[in-house]
């Protein structure tokens, strides 16, 4: 079975040759020599004419290896609160398989994640950046999960388990957390709150963003992958976490009265 795209056309064009030239033009051409290391990266999932050149001037920016792990919300609330997709996914672009040891790593070392498709058939949040990690990575392989909402002490033992998986692989994996930052707010309270949000990312403070989201109401949809991924990176040894961009969706639509946010961060 291959998972079809549930988007196209809708959050990124159908048609190959256009979608390869838009996201050629959203993401910025840098030497291979030039690219960072990365244990994982915080992107943004919205259309591309609006969250594109956020999501591409961040993985622009890192050295992409050949098994990503991308890790998205669950915006409809289908199927299994920790569910790994097991299915191939045919994109515009070509197929992207999936990396079949690390899926049974995972599986294997989970108590929390299960093998399921059906939270991946609508969901857009993993769909929107393959095409970025195809051009990036030709060879890519992937292993998506979608999550739902979980407690922070969930997220802290989902990560140490994703940390032993990845360990036992002995190569490279790069960690792609999907999230938007503020719904439907002001441009001032959307950009006031994200930076509370941004802030605890920054100082590598997994909990504190956790609750800072919580508490202070911030509609951060990817708020559970986010924290997952910032801590399964840091058990793999990462030490700082850099920002890349912020804007918002008035920056395409000129409607600053109720934006979506966007944040890129690379973790290393």
């Amino acid at each position: 079975m291959t998972r079809m795209p549930a988007v196209a056309d809708r959050f990124y064009p159908a048609d190959p040759e256009r979608l390869c030239r838009q996201v050629e033009q959203l993401m910025p051409m840098v030497a291979e020599e030039e690219k960072q290391s990365a244990l994982a990266v915080v992107m943004p999932h919205a259309g591309y004419v609006y969250s594109g050149a956020t999501a591409g001037a961040t993985l622009g920016r890192v050295r992409v290896p050949e098994t990503v792990l991308i890790l998205g919300p669950n915006h409809h609330g289908r199927g299994q609160a920790l569910a790994l997709g097991s299915e191939d996914w045919q994109m515009p672009i070509g197929t992207v398989p999936i990396d079949r040891p690390l899926a049974e790593a995972i599986l294997h070392s989970s108590a929390l994640i299960v093998a399921d498709e059906e939270a991946h058939r609508l969901e857009h949040s993993l769909e929107v950046q393959l095409p970025f990690l195809q051009l990036a990575q030709p060879r890519v392989r992937m292993v998506p999960l979608v999550v739902s909402q979980l407690s922070y002490d969930d997220c802290r033992q989902v990560a140490r388990e994703l940390a032993v998986a990845i360990g036992s692989l002995r190569r490279s994996v790069l960690l792609v957390a999907s999230t938007d930052m503020s719904h439907y707010e002001s441009r001032q309270q959307a950009s006031r709150k994200d930076q509370l949000a941004i802030e605890r990312l920054l100082a590598m403070d997994a909990q504190g963003l956790y609750a800072t989201v919580l508490g202070q109401r911030i509609s951060m949809c990817g708020i559970m992958p986010t924290t997952i991924a910032l801590l399964t990176a840091m058990e793999l040894g990462a030490r700082r976490t850099e920002l890349v961009r912020y804007t918002d969706s008035g920056e395409a639509s000129g409607d600053t009265s109720q934006v979506v946010g966007y944040a890129g961060l690379i973790i290393s």
